[in-house]
């Protein structure tokens, strides 16, 4: 970390970063800018047991040159391979910062992009289930129950940059 910019360097391998605490409900907001052409995320209600950080994903994409944003289930701000983020949304040109924040509350969740919501959903509904059924992780047993877990700040072999990282816990942590 330099200047309170904590930069992931592409290709270093160094590894995802990971919250110590688990969390449900939380009010997470950070500023990011990615390379050019880059893909990242930062995934929450990831489990202990599992090898690898399999969770719900904030998407941070480089819209306008990564092979993801033919997906739009895959482009900046999405709740990745689950739902596309409102196609009105803002997003600064690489190189620019970026801010964003996860709000969960109960089985209801938010991603925001530069100061407008551009995902809203609840799980355990029919909703849910239906995009669940079509995506990578109907595969994966609980993956739609998951309501508590790590955060983490995904190491995704490109570079990117964080600052303001902030995390409340919202309500009575179990």
């Amino acid at each position: 970390m330099k200047d309170g910019i904590l930069e992931v360097i592409g290709g270093s391998k160094a590894g995802d970063i990971v919250t110590e605490d688990v969390y449900s409900d939380f009010d997470l907001t950070w500023d990011w800018k990615i390379e050019k052409g880059g893909n990242n995320g930062v995934k929450y209600f990831i489990r202990d047991d599992l090898h690898q950080a399999i969770g719900h994903e904030y998407q941070m994409l480089d819209d306008s040159l990564h092979e993801d944003n033919k997906v739009p289930s895959h482009r900046a701000g999405a709740l990745y391979d689950l739902i596309p983020p409102d196609a009105r949304k803002v997003l600064r040109p690489v190189g620019e910062w970026n801010s964003s924040a996860i709000i969960f509350r109960g089985n209801h969740g938010e991603h925001w992009l530069n100061g407008a919501k551009v995902v809203e959903y609840e799980l355990a509904t029919p909703r849910m289930d239906s995009l669940l059924a079509l995506s990578k992780y109907r595969s994966i047993p609980g993956f739609a129950d998951r309501r508590r877990g790590h955060i983490v700040l995904q190491d995704h072999v490109d570079e990117v940059f964080f600052r303001n990282i902030k995390l409340r816990p919202l309500g009575d942590q179990p």
